[in-house]
């Protein structure tokens, strides 16, 4: 089972799939080892080319591919793995269509006990969030940094915090145990992508105290 770790980069609306690729490219230069493709502007067709395409760039880099919401498409473009949000499905379900190996997150927002019952699903990570007011769904879930503490003693699997990110808030999640950083509007409205990854991915080698 691969390990989530890290800048885990989620893909922008971005209808264009040349500017997309290029954009994602310099995340993984920069050291993203996550990438999850998000794309909720795109038609089917469009989806299907963009994750067929990225698919083998994350090949080329060596980079965990997580798909989304959607399990068939995950399983159609050999996904390393599918997101799951309260709304998109059930784990169980997705198991039996992507395998023993493929990687199952799911969205547990600001509620431990719904971690607790997605990892006895068998969930191999969860997320929480959002931390910080979010551009992209600003009318998320507040979620406490005292519970990402307490979760992390709890939980057995690998924790991603997401939801406003920047590389100034991300050193306390980092601190408070979050395994990696789900990061959208610091990454890709960054001026230099490519730095901003490898700022993120600086965030973990710093050391992880709890």
């Amino acid at each position: 089972m691969q390990i989530l770790h890290g800048l885990y980069a989620i893909t922008p609306d971005e209808l264009d799939t040349p500017k997309l690729l290029q954009q994602v490219a310099q995340a993984l230069r920069g050291g993203a080892g996550i990438l999850q493709y998000r794309n909720k502007l795109a038609d089917a067709p469009l989806r299907l080319e963009q994750a067929t395409a990225l698919r083998d760039m994350t090949r080329e880099f060596g980079a965990i591919y997580i798909v989304n919401d959607d399990v068939q498409l995950a399983s159609q473009v050999s996904a390393d793995g599918v997101h799951l949000g309260a709304e998109d499905g059930d784990i169980v379900a997705a198991r039996a269509v992507l395998g023993r190996d493929s990687l199952i997150g799911a969205s547990c927002y600001n509620r431990a006990p719904l971690a607790a019952e997605a990892v006895r699903q068998g969930a191999d990570y969860v997320a929480f969030g959002a931390f910080f007011p979010s551009s992209v769904k600003p009318g998320a879930v507040a979620a406490e940094v005292s519970m990402l503490q307490s979760v992390r003693r709890e939980l057995k699997v690998p924790i991603v915090a997401i939801g406003g990110i920047t590389l100034e808030n991300g050193k306390q999640l980092v601190a408070a145990g979050a395994d990696a950083l789900a990061v959208i509007s610091a990454l890709w409205q960054a001026s230099d992508i490519e730095q901003a990854a490898k700022e993120f991915s600086q965030l973990f080698e710093q050391g992880n105290p709890a």
